[in-house]
């Protein structure tokens, strides 16, 4: 066992961590923070998905103290004072969710890549979102969500 610092949603975590451990478990058991889901623990699905260093990466494949010196970014990020994200608002008006497994990763996704280019095309949402599975909606929602949210910026930046 070994004590690292993990600086998630700004805040830094001290934790004792197995080498072993992985970063999603440690984020859901030991911090509690649950909005972030595990899936098929493969790196397949993109539940698990998580912003480190700007980029979407799948918590379940990273050894979580080799998260040591990142900083990550869970769902929990995107609501500020108990009030939904703007994104998170757009999702839920268009039906982008439903059963909300694939919602914290979605969400995270769409965050990062709008966080880089704040006005994706169509092609360039779906790329950015690739990496994320939903069995219930079918997607069109989803893209159509994250271009509207994107329509909304107009000309400012994030």
């Amino acid at each position: 066992m070994r004590t690292v610092t993990l600086n998630i949603n700004g805040r830094d975590y001290r934790v004792e961590v197995d080498e072993r451990d992985i970063l999603i478990d440690v984020i859901r058991d030991k911090l509690h923070l649950y909005g972030t889901k595990k899936g098929c623990a493969a790196g397949e699905c993109g539940s698990c998905s998580i912003i480190m260093d700007g980029d979407v990466v799948n918590a379940c494949l990273i050894f979580a103290f080799r998260g040591e010196g990142h900083r990550f970014e869970t769902i929990e990020s995107m609501a500020k004072a108990g009030e939904l994200h703007p994104l998170q608002k757009i999702f839920m008006k268009n039906g982008a969710l439903q059963c909300g497994y694939c919602g914290p990763g979605m969400l995270i996704s769409a965050k990062a890549l709008l966080d880089k280019n704040p006005h994706p095309t169509e092609k360039e949402v779906r790329a950015g979102m690739s990496g994320n599975v939903c069995r219930c909606t079918g997607y069109s929602n989803i893209i159509k969500s994250v271009l509207e949210y994107a329509d909304s910026l107009g000309g400012e930046e994030q």
